[in-house]
Formats: C-alpha cells, sequence, structure tokens
C-alpha cells in the first residue's frame, strides 16, 4: 500500500508535525465513514492486509511514538526507563490491528477489497507492496529525503513525466491539503490532551493553538509537498514510467479510492487515539513542563 499512513514527528517547533509517509489522505480523523452494503468478512479483510501491506503501514504507527516527547519540548531520554515500556502498551501493534480489523469488517465492501486486492496481488502490485513495506519501518529518512530530491532534480531535467506522476499519484490519494488537515488534527488532539494531563503547562488555550497552527500551515503545506515528490522518487526509482502510469489507473478507480478513504480514515483515527492515550499516561513519568 503506497505509504500514506505513519505520520512522524520532528522536533523543529510545537507544529512541525510532518508525515513520515508521504501520500496521506484522510476524510477526516474525527468521523469514520458510514458502513458499506455487502461488507467483507474478517478473513477475507485479513488476508486484503497483508496482500495490500496496510498491516505493515498500522504496525509503522508505533514509531511515531518515539517522536513524541520532541513535539513537547523533551527527549524520551527525559521521560526515565519506563518510556519504552510505556510506548510498547500503548501502541500495541495487535490491538492496532485488531481496531482496523474491527472498523473494515463494517465498513469496507467486497467489491472495493477485491478490486484492491487483485491489484497489489499482481506482479506490479507485489513489488510496490515490497519497496512500500520496507521504506514504512525504515529509519534513515534524512538520507532517503537527500536522494529523493536529487533524483526529483534530474527528473525536472530531464523534463521526465514521472515528476507528474508522482504528483497525480499524491492528489489520488488525497493530496497535501487533506494531509495537512488530518496531522494538524492528531497533533492538536495530542497536545490537547498532554495539558489535559499535566504533562505540559501550556500557555494557550485551544483556540490560541489552532491559530499557532494556522500560522505555520503555509510552510508546513510546502514542506510536505516537497516531501511527497522526493519520496515518490526515491521510492519508485525501480519502476518503469509505464509502471508508475499503471500504478496512478488503478489508484485513481474510484473502488480504490474507496479503499484509500477508509484505510487512511481509520489510520489516522488510531494514531489520534494512541497520542492521546499516551498524553494521559504521560503524567507519571515526568514533571510538568511549560510549552
Amino acid at each position: 500500500m503506497t505509504e500514506p499512513f505513519s505520520a512522524r514527528l520532528r522536533p523543529a517547533s510545537v507544529v512541525s508535525f510532518l508525515l513520515h509517509g508521504v501520500f496521506a489522505a484522510a476524510l477526516s480523523v474525527a468521523v469514520l465513514l458510514p458502513a458499506r452494503a455487502e461488507a467483507a468478512d474478517r478473513d477475507q479483510i485479513k488476508a486484503f492486509l497483508e496482500v495490500t501491506g496496510f498491516d505493515v503501514a498500522l504496525d509503522s504507527i508505533a514509531q511515531s511514538a518515539g517522536d513524541a516527547p520532541m513535539i513537547l519540548g523533551a527527549d524520551a531520554g527525559d521521560f526515565g526507563l519506563e518510556w519504552e515500556r510505556l510506548t510498547a502498551e500503548v501502541f500495541d501493534t495487535d490491538q492496532m490491528q485488531a481496531t482496523a480489523l474491527d472498523i473494515l469488517e463494517e465498513t469496507l465492501s467486497t467489491e472495493a477489497l477485491f478490486f484492491a486486492a487483485e491489484f497489489y496481488a499482481s506482479d506490479l502490485g507485489q513489488r510496490l507492496v515490497a519497496v512500500e513495506n520496507a521504506s514504512h519501518m525504515a529509519t534513515d529518512g534524512e538520507d532517503t529525503r537527500a536522494a529523493g530530491e536529487r533524483i526529483v532534480s534530474n527528473l525536472i531535467e530531464e523534463d521526465d513525466p514521472r515528476v507528474a506522476l508522482y504528483q497525480d499519484m499524491n492528489l489520488a490519494i488525497g493530496g497535501t491539503e487533506t494531509a495537512l488537515r488530518a496531522v494538524q488534527e492528531i497533533q492538536f488532539r495530542f497536545l490537547m490532551a498532554a495539558s489535559a494531563a499535566g504533562v505540559i503547562d501550556m500557555q494557550i488555550d485551544a483556540e490560541g493553538l489552532r491559530a499557532l497552527m494556522k500560522a505555520q500551515e503555509d510552510q508546513m503545506r510546502r514542506e510536505m509537498a516537497a516531501s511527497s515528490l522526493a519520496h515518490s522518487a526515491y521510492l519508485y526509482r525501480d519502476f518503469t514510467t509505464e509502471e508508475v502510469a499503471a500504478y496512478v489507473e488503478a489508484l485513481e478507480h474510484p473502488l480504490m479510492q474507496e479503499v484509500y478513504e477508509l484505510l487512511n480514515a481509520i489510520q489516522y483515527e488510531i494514531q489520534a487515539n494512541r497520542f492521546e492515550e499516551l498524553a494521559h499516561r504521560m503524567r507519571d513519568l515526568q514533571p510538568v513542563q511549560e510549552l
């Protein structure tokens, strides 16, 4: 599954909550989509998660926990030896997988499931899943970004059609704008939960926090768009133009759109929920800090 799923926190500022995966799309992180007719059964969905790589994308949510202290102006080491134990409990991968299964069992139609599964089970689909799964768990984000930027520069210089295809790919699964809104909502819920738990002494109210996010929105939007393009160029560097075009065509199909609307909304809701829980449980790990 192309990489929209794992959001990561970065230390540059309180609202520099950028995506680790760059093709994010979500209708809303707070509202789950209504039930669909002819919903798929649980065994079908388990197989679907594996063949599409969404199971790996869900597991990669746990990686974002390591960056959570940075958005509070702290370091994981500041929370003591219990930090790893706490994050492992809060970001329990079995629990996250079960939650996704529960929701998809009620919402994902068999028609959309089989369309997506057929594509991702193909030779091209499995090659795509292999590189995407590897990227979900990669830890060399800065090196990848730099390498991707070099590839983009070369592609632009050569007037390569893959630049436009990568942009179409991003748009097909929601685009930068919906990604930005989703990330802002996850961040907002995390910070408000941390404030309510007494983990931070936040000097602004909810309205002020929204305003702060709004003020940094343009910069964040540009950063996410650039990251998306660089990441795509690096991730799909060994695929031909024709293969990338075939992928974009599949992603633009209405049934694949249904799949991505659901998967992204589910992923972001799970992540926001887990960050809220982490914030509540962090109160026992360190003294209150000012934000």
